[in-house]
């Protein structure tokens, strides 16, 4: 049986997914449809608010999805190796990431010209925006270099230097953002207003974490990680208090601010696996069936709408990627069982 310990006030579930401490199995998303698009390798989604949206990181370029419109999508952009994306506030842009060539562009989402290429530090990925929305920042994965930029005038403004292996950041406050190392097996921590590193966190027991959220009035983190559990982190107490399990082939976790719920997608086991916090007491609900390969997905906030870009592959042969099969990219729609 599991046990339930406390940490610093937060009530905390020990490893296994079929525990007493578990909560009540309740049909949180049932799968709503599937929007097919245009077949190509994908990383992050994100969702446009403003414009009601969905964005998706595909390879050579970004698909914008409008789900209210029968499903319409446009590609738009040239690029080479789309990783990271978000919508630019108060405009119809998105900033991406181009991962082979050491460059982000500004794309207009309606249009879908490309407005600007700014240089940055090798291996951009993932990004995020200040609160204001004027300046990006940008992790350079394998170069461990995170670009400022000023979004205004299109241009970095500085790079602050951490260690190689940056995945997926968070804002923690005004002046610090943190994000996880997936080569350190950590969290690092980043002082904005002087540009420096503030500290790491040790995530014991957590190998390659990716995705990362914050649940800001109770000061938690979750990091997802490769071998089946995901990381709960005290930011302010710099400190590791929970391994929770989830599925396997995570790489976003997105907080669910109205629910007070993680989300946690999947792509290997095919599920998503959800962590409420009452409080600051983590509980594991029961995992949702997505799909194979549905790693990231993008939240509409105001629906509770769940988008998650997958596909189906044919059998890999040797240490090769499989390929994908023909005509089966789409985006699986998750909506709210409430």
């Amino acid at each position: 049986m599991h046990r339930l310990t406390r940490y610093l006030g937060i009530a905390l579930v020990a490893l296994g997914a079929n525990g007493a401490n578990a909560a009540p199995a309740a049909p949180s998303f049932h799968v709503e449809k599937s929007i097919s698009a245009p077949d190509g390798r994908w990383d992050f989604a994100s969702w446009d608010g403003p414009h009601q949206r969905v964005l998706v990181a595909h390879g050579q370029d970004v698909l914008v999805v409008d789900p209210s419109a029968g499903g319409e999508v446009r590609a738009i952009g040239k690029l080479a190796g789309a990783h990271g994306l978000l919508a630019i506030p108060n405009s119809a842009t998105v900033l991406v990431s181009s991962g082979h060539d050491d460059s982000v562009r500004i794309l207009d989402e309606t249009s879908g010209a490309e407005l600007t290429k700014i240089a940055v530090a090798a291996d951009p990925d993932a990004m995020i925006l200040s609160a204001d929305g004027h300046t990006a920042y940008v992790m350079g994965g394998d170069s461990g270099a995170i670009s400022i930029l000023d979004l205004t005038r299109g241009v970095e403004t500085g790079r602050i230097t951490l260690k190689p292996g940056l995945e997926v950041p968070i804002l923690i406050s005004q002046n610090l953002l943190a994000v996880n190392n997936e080569q350190q097996n950590e969290i690092e921590l980043v002082d904005l207003a002087s540009g420096k590193p503030a500290g790491a966190i040790a995530l014991a027991g957590c190998k390659a974490p990716t995705g990362l959220a914050y649940a800001p009035e109770q000061g938690i983190a979750l990091s997802s990680c490769a071998n089946g559990v995901a990381a709960l982190v005290d930011i302010a107490a710099k400190r590791m208090v929970a391994l929770l399990p989830i599925g396997l082939g995570p790489d976003t976790v997105i907080w669910q601010a109205a629910k007070s719920r993680f989300l946690v997608p999947c792509g290997r086991s095919g599920t998503l696996s959800i962590i409420r916090l009452e409080g600051r007491h983590a509980l594991v609900q029961t995992d949702v069936k997505t799909e194979p390969s549905a790693r990231t997905a993008a939240l509409d906030p105001l629906t509770g709408r769940l988008f998650l870009p997958a596909a189906r592959f044919q059998a890999a042969t040797g240490s090769e990627r499989p390929p994908m099969v023909p005509g089966s990219f789409h985006l699986l729609v998750m909506a709210p069982a409430e």
